[in-house]
């Protein structure tokens, strides 16, 4: 029987009072026909009623589009979703208290998806403690009218971690390329895979239906078995769209160049402009490692992709997003989330696995406000419901998080000239707050977990340290009085600031690709008088030389040779590499280097391999060789007796 179905007669399936989950991402591989027919239905005869919406990566416009279409009194009564930004519509409606709204982190829901299709009870995960998500700060929910507590804090193997309830799944809204009319589905001309199978089979597990749009219709059992993305098994309606509602995304009918079946020219990519958002995007694509693996947000963020792009060093690194594409040029605006020239695209859940492991060196993202504690709002300001989408799970998770934006927003008005950035008109609205209005980020844990976490803007740049903030740059013309101190309403760390690298306020092109492998071993090394502890950020260096080895060896001794006393030390090497042919002499190095100076030394990398050969090498010179996975066993390795 084919599984071809007219639009209104799939609609009709959905009854009152159903949880209905929608898949897509931003306006990408948005299933607009399913919502467009659900929409005509319900000002048609105002049924069904009182649906539960579920959703993972915000599905709009910021207009009418996606999920806005949905977004009646009375169609809905529940939502909960990844990322509120992108759809005005539900936002309202949540601020006005007329659903019951909540705010998951967009990589729990993916997982939810498959933990329900498993007929778990729910999903177990450390992303979101200390955060809104957190049933001791809000419980994740977004406003009075959410009232059940949909998260649980519990205590497994000693460590608190949180419960995400598990649900049923009456109707899921999914879309691919093409069927066959037993439901098969490929999706050969989609921008991203997405969460579409875990969708299918929670749906399926969970007794109910499967509707998926499509572009069009092939014949039965002529369709590539291997690249059928869902099986038509789990399929119960397909409803081909017309062209003007089934876009790639909605700036783009179809570009092959964002499914992967054709490669274009990067030059093809126009460079950015010089401006204080570009300035930031420069700064902040200083601090990329070579061969790492790196998470770009959306608005800003996505810039440093162009950087790339224009330094020539896209090649030397791995960028991501979280929808699940690794490779290539990620894209901004509308077309967030996809990428030019990926390499590899993934399954959105498998993607969250990759990132709440641990898996991502860096992550580049934005910020509305900023504590000095360094704790972070990116969710919620006045009565604006953007949501979390995947920043908790990427901010928690990475090696490195370095947050991008301006130092003040609403009018703020700047020029570069002869290199030097000027203040025209100060924004109205302060970025850096005494109480930030909404814990996206919690600074103190990422302190705690020796994270490293920067905060660029145009004119500045802070460190997390454990007690909060340090200032650690300034850009040349500004000044760090007026200009930055008398503005915060907190004091942050003020040690010695240096300038800001000059090449950045420069028209011409940085000159990156020279210096990404640069040791650049005189920031990777500090001293903590108050506990004695020498600290080596060896994270992401590639030792290529004995240039480099020397280098390493002035740098250690001119620190510690004049404190006069030995020390104790932590060594990050998490994606540490040093070349074959001096490996010896580096090892040599580290065994001159504990015997001169240390009391003690912890050594962590989350890499095994990198364990293992460092391991090999150190105990074959009788130094301290046992490695630990992070460094909070570091620390503790460390301070035990």
């Amino acid at each position: 029987m084919s599984k071809i179905t007219p639009i209104a007669d799939a609609i009709a399936l959905i009854q009152s009072g159903d949880v209905l989950a929608v898949s897509g991402y931003g306006t990408n591989a948005v299933p607009e026909q399913l919502l467009a027919g659900l929409q005509e239905r319900f000002l048609d005869t105002q049924m069904p009623e009182e649906l539960t919406l579920v959703y993972a990566g915000g599905i709009g416009d910021g207009k009418d589009g996606g999920l806005n279409r949905i977004g009646h009194e009375r169609l809905l009564k529940r939502v909960i979703g990844g990322h509120y930004g992108l759809i005005p519509a539900i936002e309202k409606l949540a601020v006005e208290n007329k659903i019951e709204a909540y705010n998951l982190p967009e990589g729990v829901i993916t997982h939810l998806y498959r933990d329900i299709a498993a007929g778990k009870p729910g999903t177990l995960s450390k992303v979101g403690l200390d955060t809104f998500v957190d049933p001791r700060v809000e419980g994740a929910k977004v406003n009075e009218a959410a009232v059940e507590d949909i998260v649980e804090l519990v205590t497994l193997n000693g460590e608190e971690t949180l419960f995400f309830k598990g649900f049923s799944i009456d109707v899921v809204f999914i879309r691919g390329t093409t069927a066959d009319e037993t439901g098969n589905i490929t999706i050969e001309r989609e921008s991203l895979r997405l969460e579409t199978l875990a969708m299918a089979m929670a749906a399926r597990n969970s007794g109910g239906i499967v509707i998926c749009q499509v572009e069009r219709v092939a014949q039965v059992d002529s369709l590539d078995a291997r690249s059928i993305q869902i099986p038509g098994m789990l399929v119960d309606c397909v409803v081909v769209a017309p062209r003007d509602l089934h876009m790639q995304n909605f700036s783009s009918q179809y570009n092959p160049a964002l499914s992967g079946e054709i490669r274009v020219p990067v030059e093809s990519l126009r460079p950015l402009k010089l401006d204080e958002r570009k300035v930031i995007a420069r700064r902040a694509a200083m601090e990329l490692t070579p061969k790492s693996i790196v998470n770009l947000g959306l608005g800003m963020p996505s810039m440093i992709g162009n950087i790339t792009n224009e330094e020539r060093i896209a090649e030397e690194i791995t960028l991501t997003v979280d929808p699940g594409v690794f490779g290539g040029v990620p894209l901004g605006g509308f077309e967030f989330g996809a990428s030019m020239n990926f390499c590899v695209s993934i399954d959105h859940p498998y993607q969250f696995d990759f990132i709440d492991g641990g898996g991502l060196d860096s992550a580049y993202l934005g910020f509305a406000e900023c504590d000095g504690l360094g704790n972070v709002n990116a969710s919620r300001f006045a009565n604006r419901v953007s949501g979390c989408g995947g920043f908790i799970n990427i901010t928690q998770n990475s090696k490195k998080v370095v947050f991008v934006g301006t130092f003040t927003s609403g009018g703020l008005k700047t020029s570069i000239a002869d290199g030097r950035l000027v203040i025209e008109q100060e924004g109205k609205h302060p970025k850096f707050v005494e109480k930030i209005g909404q814990r996206t980020f919690s600074g103190a844990r990422a302190a705690s977990q020796g994270r490293q976490v920067f905060y660029v803007t145009e004119r500045c740049v802070f460190a997390l340290r454990k007690d909060g903030l340090e200032l650690i740059e300034i850009a040349p013309g500004i000044d760090i009085k007026s200009q930055v101190l008398d503005l915060l309403p907190f004091s942050p760390m003020v040690g010695d600031p240096v300038e800001m690298n000059p090449a950045i306020f420069q028209a011409e092109p940085m000159g990156l690709r020279q210096t990404l492998y640069d040791i650049a071993i005189d920031r990777r090394i500090s001293y903590e008088r108050q506990t004695n502890t020498l600290f080596l950020d060896y994270s992401g260096m590639r030792v290529a030389s004995a240039d480099d080895i020397d280098r390493i060896k002035h740098a250690v001794d001119a620190t510690l040779e004049p404190l006069g006393r030995r020390v104790n030390a932590i060594v990050n090497y998490d994606s540490f590499w040093v070349a074959p042919d001096v490996s010896d002499q580096y090892l040599d190095l580290v065994r001159y280097v504990e015997e001169r100076y240390y009391l003690r030394v912890s050594r962590y990398t989350t890499n095994g391999f990198t364990r293992i050969k460092l391991s090999q090498g150190l105990d074959a010179r009788a130094v301290t060789s046992d490695l630990t996975h992070n460094y909070v066993e570091a620390e503790a390795n460390l301070r035990s007796d």
